[in-house]
């Protein structure tokens, strides 16, 4: 029981506890008995305190008390609680009365008689009860009371039929948590995790490497004194919760180190005193916090083979899938036959190594044996239980071995989770890394590792991300491409286009099949509560002299009215002005907020009663106080800017996600790339560095040791880009969510390295010392070549490796396609936008462009009429929330391209002659996206298109004109003047057959020409201007 003299006893929940199990008896009595067996009343007797494991009279005791009394009864019916104690147990006890359950406490002393009389009264008690009473059959008690009491009640047992509560007790109250216990056996976790990861791991390290000759319980006792070390736990504070105290740890189980061929895989297993040997190691440890358990273990592999490797893959397939599919409602048989299934249906030779169970619960016992998850137990997962799962194969052959003790081996794995309503299992224990690349060491290796083969990527269809090969236009000079435009393949288009287009109208439908209008495209605002103060005491002390008072840390001015402090929070306030009266009277009017007094965007301000009566403005006149004054108005002003400027960066900063922790790679050297620069550039300053790939994430580090971690859970798609047309060569990474580099937040990560050398730059003032011959230039060359394909190799590799190492199918390399890119404005500067697989992107220039082709709704093309040199491109997002992105004063001649790439990726495009706004357009479809599908949704984009044609078509009608007229027109439009000699007779004799016909002459007829293709647009005035010079 600890210190008497500190015990301390919450009333409150005893009490609370002690009806809930009371409650959840009655109701059992009321449903048919199921639970309780019908029983009259329950005994637990705990007898004289020893080291044996918790039993369920043990764990009644922490649950009721929050400690153990050794030597005490306590007889339970639905109306009262009888405990028999002794007077130093009793005078703790005695402040627990007065509950809602009447508490019945006999003390204990010398007389025996007397003690004699008490038991008698306890018999008495369960009698009247009724003839069946609830007692603990496994929990066994000793000492001279428990021996007193069990002959007293053995001699009445003839009359008394006994059935055993032990699952009752778990259902009913030890095993469903609340708030308090679960923490208590999360902070259990995190020092299990910490003395696994942070301790073990490097011992074990540095024993195997070092050849050292250290026996297991000699390890376990090293570990057995961290909980004792007064460094270790406040070293690794940042990894523990602010509530965490070491003074509350016990040990539950363990530790216990096994190697060498012996394991034992039960919860009674101890450290032997062999040497630690290299091969399988098996690691486990279990710590109470507050007398709540959680036990954690790992097996770790030195140098295995492939079918250790093997083997340990399919236990760990095993264990995540029970721990993902604990849910609520879920029975204990079901997750053991469920991680049967899985092996039969892989390894099924291995189904005889497995162990009979995966675990049981955990709380205040180790072990909840009523709650144990094997083949038989029909115990129904509840939200709030906690369980420890525990899977393992017990001694499998190892053939392959040429060690003789490892001939055999075991692999255990055991996490303790809690069962929540929502389907997501928490593991608490995951800290713990169990990936097979974390728990693999290799020692035998002097060579550097062999180069992993890259995995078996999903092959993806040619024609996704990227046009056929016939599509591609080598070249963009418009007098090298043909002036006629395929009809067919055009006809091709437009067809598929219309299908494309009538698919988003049919899943606009689909997805937006409730109107959601009536807000006008604005999300309804809500009505933010302000409060300054909790209670009178928080006001500050100067508020005494009536004064005005701005509180700072308040965010509040404390203004006096009718003689009492009356506090304003800052974002109440409007505007605040001092003025200068005559007779040195300064007056201080201060505006607040109220409905109606602005005008478009300052009348957006929500109001929970907007008819409830508003003060507008409250003014103080003062005589001879004009510094004052003007210092009040200082200090509300710069409390309004300072407001505004935190509540601004806290908005910038609310998609910025803190990542988890990266799990190093620790046995064995990370694969690694030198010599890189990194965008954005740590601390503004362009500083080489290395990056680096572990377990869960890669780690950029430069010179400095400024470090910015990239974890693959974060990555939404990887870049290689080839240095062919670049000056450097790039692997970029787009996140899904923005991090923190530096003071700013960014959502793309670049590493790149020059592809040229200064060695090789012959620009500067330098003068060449010899001439250089047609054979050692093609030399040169040559060799720059080769650099600039072996550093294209090298961070391919890279990359590659970078997509192996994380989870498969998370993301793939993508490479950016140059045959189809285009030139284009996406921000201020004019770059080269080029497709991958996946996306478009811009990766050279910052800031950089990366477009999800699989987020893009629509399409439309802006600025598509006869004569401009340029056209602008759109991109909507199937998210109408986000603004559509720009790509501007695209070359005409890559139009043809856009679309073919367009309409390659099945992504439907519009054009029109004009640019739109795009903001009013988002805000009508944002209003209510159900009404605009349903008025047609993106086909007035089409439409408009449709009657720009017919207006082109209309306007080329007024105008007729047989074929060789139109080519004289343009060739002579072409040529280096508008009228020479020789075009005037080219016309003259090819249009003799016309003189009839026609009164007027060929000048005249000239002139007319001219104009008319000046009206039609057929003439560029460009050209005619520069002619004329």
């Amino acid at each position: 029981m600890g210190d008497e003299n500190k015990v301390e006893i919450d009333k409150n929940l005893f009490h609370d506890r002690l009806g809930q199990l009371v409650s959840a008896w009655r109701a059992d009595k009321r449903s048919g008995d199921a639970m309780f067996g019908g029983v009259g009343s329950l005994v637990i007797m705990l007898g004289k305190a020893d080291d044996a494991p918790y039993q369920k009279s043990n764990a009644l005791h922490f649950w009721l008390l929050g400690y153990e009394f050794p030597t005490t009864l306590m007889i339970l019916t639905t109306e009262t609680l009888w405990i028999v104690t002794t007077p130093k147990k009793a005078k703790h006890l005695e402040p627990l009365k007065g509950g809602k359950l009447p508490l019945e406490i006999l003390v204990r002393g010398k007389d025996a008689e007397q003690n004699s009389k008490q038991l008698e009264q306890c018999l008495e008690v369960i009698k009247s009860a009724g003839k069946k009473v609830g007692v603990l059959s496994k929990s066994l008690a000793s000492g001279p009371f428990a021996d007193e009491w069990s002959k007293t009640f053995g001699d009445a047992s003839k009359d008394i039929e006994e059935f055993d509560i032990s699952n009752a007790l778990s259902a009913a109250a030890l095993s469903a948590k609340d708030e308090y216990e679960l923490r208590c056996i999360r902070n259990a976790s995190r020092a299990c995790t910490l003395l696994m990861t942070e301790f073990f791991v490097e011992e074990m390290s540095e024993i195997l490497d070092k050849e050292k000759k250290v026996p297991h319980n000699k390890l376990s006792d090293l570990i057995d004194k961290k909980i004792d070390d007064g460094k270790f736990f406040p070293n690794n504070k940042a990894k523990l919760p602010n509530d965490f105290s070491a003074e509350n740890l016990d040990w539950a189980y363990g530790p216990v180190i096994q190697s060498g061929g012996k394991f034992d895989l039960k919860l009674t297993a101890q450290s032997d005193n062999n040497n630690m040997s290299a091969g399988t190691i098996i690691a486990g440890l279990g710590l109470r916090y507050r007398t709540y358990c959680s036990i954690l273990a790992r097996t770790y592999l030195v140098d295995p083979t492939k079918a250790q490797e093997s083997n340990y893959k399919l236990l760990l397939a095993v264990h995540e899938t029970i721990i993902r599919e604990a849910k609520e409602g879920v029975t204990a048989k079901d997750l053991y036959n469920k991680a049967l299934g899985i092996i039969r249906s892989k390894k099924p030779d291995l189904e005889k190594y497995f162990l009979r169970n995966v675990g049981g619960g955990i709380g205040i016992e180790t072990r909840d044996s009523t709650l144990t998850l094997n083949g038989k137990n029909t115990r129904v997962l509840k939200d709030g239980m906690t369980l420890c799962i525990t899977t393992g194969f017990s001694d499998v052959p190892n053939p392959e071995s040429r060690d003789k003790n490892n001939k055999t081996y075991s692999l255990l794995l055991s996490d303790t989770i809690r069962i929540r309503t929502d389907d997501k299992t928490v593991n608490f224990t995951s800290s713990a890394p169990t990936e097979l690349d974390s728990t693999s060491f290799f020692f035998q290796q002097d060579d550097e590792e062999a180069e992993v083969s890259p995995k078996a990527s999903k092959k993806k269809d040619s024609k996704i991300g990227a046009v056929a090969a016939s599509n591609i236009t080598k070249s963009r000079l418009r007098a090298e491409r043909t002036t006629q435009v395929n009809e067919g393949v055009e006809q091709r288009r437009r067809a598929h286009q219309k299908e494309l287009a009538n698919k988003r109208q049919q899943q606009g439908l689909e997805k937006y099949q409730v109107s959601t209008g009536g807000q006008n495209g604005v999300s309804e605002k809500k009505f933010k509560r302000f409060e300054s103060y909790k209670r009178d005491n928080q006001f500050p002390s100067k508020v005494k002299d009536l004064v005005i008072v701005v509180d700072e840390k308040a965010n509040t001015v404390v203004l006096p009215i009718m003689g009492r402090p009356v506090p304003f929070h800052i974002h109440t306030l409007k505007n605040v002005s001092a003025m200068q009266e005559e007779d040195n009277i300064t007056t201080l009017r201060i505006n607040f907020l109220s409905p109606g007094q602005g005008v478009g965007r300052k009348d957006d301000q929500p109001f929970e009663d907007p008819q409830a009566h508003f003060v507008r403005s409250l003014t103080y006149r003062s005589k001879n106080s004009k510094d004052r004054i003007d210092q009040i108005v200082d200090k509300i002003t710069e409390l309004r800017k300072s407001l505004v400027k935190r509540e601004q960066e806290k908005k910038e900063m609310e998609d910025v996600v803190e990542q988890e922790k990266l799990s190093e790679i620790r046995n064995r050297k990370p694969s690694k790339l030198e010599t890189i620069f990194v965008r954005p550039a740590l601390d503004g300053k362009r500083v080489p560095g290395e990056v680096e790939i572990h377990q869960n994430g890669m780690r950029y580090r430069d010179h400095r040791n400024n470090v910015i971690d990239v974890l693959f859970g974060n990555v939404k798609h990887l870049f290689f880009q080839p240095c062919t047309h670049e000056l450097i060569v790039i692997i970029h990474v787009h996140l899904r969510n923005p991090i923190m580099v530096g003071k700013k937040k960014t959502k793309d990560i670049q590493f790149y390295r020059e592809a040229t050398d200064m060695q090789f730059d012959e620009t500067g003032n330098r003068k060449r010392k010899h001439r250089l011959h047609d054979d050692e230039e093609y030399e040169m060359e040559q060799e720059e070549r080769r650099r600039r394909a072996a550093l294209d190799k090298e961070f391919r590799s890279f990359a590659e490796k970078i997509q192996n190492a994380a989870p498969p199918d998370s993301f793939s390399v993508d490479i950016p396609m140059r045959d189809l890119g285009f030139n284009g404005v996406p921000f201020r500067s004019n770059v080269y936008m080029q497709p991958t697989t996946e996306c478009l992107v811009q990766l050279v220039e910052p800031p950089f462009t990366v477009i999800t082709l699989e987020e893009l709704e629509i399409a439309h093309l802006e600025r598509i009429q006869f004569g401009l040199k340029n056209f602008d491109l759109v991109l909507v997002f199937k998210d109408f929330h986000r603004p559509p992105a720009h790509i501007n004063t695209i070359p005409v001649e890559s139009l043809d391209g856009v679309k073919d790439w367009l309409d390659s990726i099945d992504i439907p495009y519009t054009e029109g002659p004009l640019n739109l706004n795009w903001g009013s357009i988002m805000k009508t479809v944002t209003a209510d996206p159900h009404q605009f599908f349903v008025d047609g949704g993106w086909s007035f984009l089409a439409t408009e298109s449709d009657d720009e044609e017919e207006e082109v078509e209309s306007e080329e009608s007024a105008f007729e004109m047989d074929e060789s007229e139109l080519e004289e027109a343009s060739e002579s439009s072409e040529g280096e003047s508008d009228f020479d000699d020789d075009a005037s007779a080219d016309a003259s004799e090819d249009a003799s057959v016309d003189d009839d016909e026609s009164g007027e002459d060929w000048d005249e007829l000239e002139k007319k020409a001219k104009k008319k293709d000046q009206e039609s647009g057929l003439v560029d005035e460009d050209k005619v201007r520069k002619r004329k010079r």
